[in-house]
């Protein structure tokens, strides 16, 4: 599985506005919604979902890193986008540090299987130093975008 087969490119939100993770969450959801990548009427769903998901274990990874991620009925294959905080924002991290990448991922109910290869391949990325440190730089949602098209074809990034 690809980066592209999953990422919804246009919606990458750099810089990210929301200062609290439940903004950023429904900063996210709002920019998959508005390019219909989710279906109509059902963002407000998404974002209780995901959001009571956060409650009930942090997404915050670490390395400045949250992965909120939900199974829902509303979508038929993983979609994912990002948003880069410059500020950061408090997810509870595991290493207490604040997180400048969100990456929200929504897979559908019934597929555990994509749900499983898409946050391999988030999490494969995501332990290269180098891939971190080139997303932590990307400042813009085009810089955002290029880095993971080159992840999907440059070996060297994961």
């Amino acid at each position: 599985m690809k980066f592209s087969d999953f990422f919804c490119f246009k919606t990458i939100v750099a810089p990210l506005q929301a200062q609290d993770r439940d903004g950023a969450i429904k900063e996210l959801i709002k920019s998959l919604d508005a390019k219909g990548c989710l279906g109509k009427d059902n963002a407000a769903k998404i974002s209780r979902a995901v959001i009571k998901r956060e409650n009930e274990a942090s997404t915050g990874m670490g390395k400045t890193i949250a992965i909120p991620h939900v199974k829902h009925a509303a979508v038929k294959k993983p979609i994912a986008t990002i948003g880069q905080s410059e500020q950061g924002i408090d997810f509870s991290a595991l290493d207490k540090k604040l997180v400048h990448s969100v990456i929200l991922l929504i897979s559908p109910k019934d597929n555990t299987d994509l749900h499983l290869q898409a946050m391999e391949k988030i999490f494969k990325h995501l332990q290269n130093d180098k891939f971190r440190s080139f997303l932590r730089q990307a400042a813009t949602s085009a810089q955002v975008a290029d880095l993971l098209k080159e992840a999907d074809e440059n070996p060297t990034l994961q």
